[in-house]
């Protein structure tokens, strides 16, 4: 059994630890890796899958070995595959064993995922160290057959699929939410980072002809929908009804997404999700400080709309662009909501393309054999 350390600093957010997280259960549960997730704040990992204890150094969540990553680095064995996530910086007493191991272990910076061209160029480039007789190699996420692909569990589809046709599962889902089922209403989720555009959005969605019920999972977006509503309960104006809903479990997410006609998410983690849920959604990015995640948002949009009409491309691109304050673009619900069904026809051909490709912990392992 090949035994794998996965390092993980929790910078901002979830991201970083829903995907480490993700990663090493789906490494243990189908590739029967040994895992060991080093992480510097359990915080995160705790909201994300709640069996996690704080106060533990070490744990064993889903057969993963969960690790708390100290500042004083304890002297451990070296794993045969060592994957610095997002570019962390590894403890430099874990580089040096690595280094005086007789057979150094494959050493991988899994990167953050992105469309732009570069990728594929960078993907899998090696990168050696100044000192140390030991090469790092760089491995890219992606959405083409030429990068390390998305994660991806065995069977996700299915189940998907099996929980979007059926009525009672749904139904079930919504009694543990504590969501009442709005007959006609277009069920959307909310999740994102604080956006000057909510109020204009939350105001269209009063104003719709037809009901609009959004499941709110608490985000930072949350104290802007209680200014918009008040403290009062229930949060219900003209068309549009709100559920406050707690920090939901991966797993539970998942079904969020499912549920929804379309999603409005954010981040790495949830914006992978939502692609895998199969309906229209809104992706609230990371925002930089250089705006360089404006190029990021483009390059995904130029390759998801690459069959879309030119209507649809205009209304999905305004208004993502509008959620994310690019440019001057407002938000055009209506335009939005007349493309939807073309989009989701549209994403769901889409999904089935990317499902043909192999899955980022799929590529990690044969990479790492």
């Amino acid at each position: 059994m090949q035994r794998w350390d996965i390092f993980c600093t929790v910078v901002d957010n979830y991201g970083d630890a829903a995907v480490t997280w993700r990663l090493a259960r789906q490494l243990t549960a189908e590739h029967s890796m040994a895992i060991r997730l080093w992480i510097d704040d359990l915080r995160p990992l705790a909201a994300l899958y709640p069996g996690t204890d704080l106060a533990a150094d070490r744990q064993i969540l889903c057969g993963v070995e969960v690790r708390r990553w100290p500042a004083d680095f304890p002297a451990v064995d070296i794993a045969d595959v060592v994957i610095e996530a997002f570019a962390c910086d590894i403890p430099d007493s874990y580089i040096a064993a690595m280094a005086a191991s007789p057979v150094p272990p494959r050493w991988i910076n899994l990167e953050y995922l992105s469309a732009e061209n570069w990728v594929a160029g960078c993907h899998r480039l090696p990168s050696p160290h100044p000192r140390l007789p030991l090469i790092k190699q760089f491995f890219f996420p992606g959405f083409t057959p030429d990068t390390g692909g998305l994660l991806r569990e065995h069977g996700l589809i299915e189940r998907r699929r099996a929980f979007q046709t059926s009525s009672a599962l749904q139904a079930e889902f919504r009694t543990q939410l504590g969501v009442t089922h709005i007959p006609d209403a277009f069920t959307v989720s909310l999740f994102g980072y604080e956006n000057p555009a909510l109020p204009e959005l939350l105001q269209a969605w009063v104003d719709n002809a037809t009901p609009i019920c959004c499941l709110l999972p608490d985000s930072r977006l949350t104290p802007q929908v209680v200014a918009f509503f008040g403290d009062g309960k229930p949060w219900q104006r003209g068309s549009l009804t709100v559920h406050r809903l707690p920090f939901l479990d991966q797993d539970s997410y998942d079904k969020l997404l499912w549920l929804c006609d379309m999603n409005f998410v954010r981040g790495e983690d949830s914006f992978v999700r939502a692609l895998w849920a199969g309906r229209p959604f809104v992706w609230h990015i990371y925002p930089q400080t250089d705006d360089a995640h404006h190029a990021k948002l483009d390059a995904f949009l130029a390759l998801y709309a690459r069959d879309l009409d030119d209507a649809a491309t205009a209304s999905l691109t305004d208004f993502w662009h509008g959620w994310n304050q690019i440019g001057k673009q407002t938000l055009n619900w209506q335009a939005w909501q007349a493309a939807c069904p073309q989009i989701r026809q549209h994403h769901e051909a889409w999904v089935n393309q990317l499902t043909m490709q192999t899955d980022l912990a799929t590529n990690l392992v044969r990479n790492g054999q």
